[in-house]
């Protein structure tokens, strides 16, 4: 329960100092294979429906192209996870924030 806590205060900074892209990306991802799935069902009981031998090959179309649905969506969402890792780990944190300012004080008074 913590993890959706923490999804909606990321949602509900104002200040953007939270990412709150990471904390979404279970559900992200639950959001499009569930979508995939709707999609692959869909047009498989559309080509039932015009005859046996077109809805057998959809269902084999349907499930080649869901495997590649799950493919692409989880590289995807990796590729966004790590960029927002890069950036977390990029960003500068409060110590180094303090002692850059203590440092650029210190040359600044020389």
């Amino acid at each position: 329960m913590s993890g959706v806590t923490g999804m909606w205060d990321g949602l509900m900074d104002f200040s953007f100092r939270k990412y709150a892209t990471p904390k979404m990306l279970k559900v992200l991802y639950a959001i499009h294979l569930l979508g995939g799935l709707i999609a692959a069902v869909a047009y498989v009981v559309l080509a039932f429906q015009r005859a046996p031998v077109q809805g057998l090959l959809a269902l084999l179309g349907a499930l080649a192209g869901y495997a590649l649905w799950i493919l692409y969506c989880r590289v995807a969402l990796e590729v966004l996870a790590a960029v927002f890792r890069i950036a977390e780990a990029a960003a500068p944190t409060q110590q180094q924030e303090y002692s850059e300012s203590r440092y650029a004080e210190t040359v600044g008074s020389r």
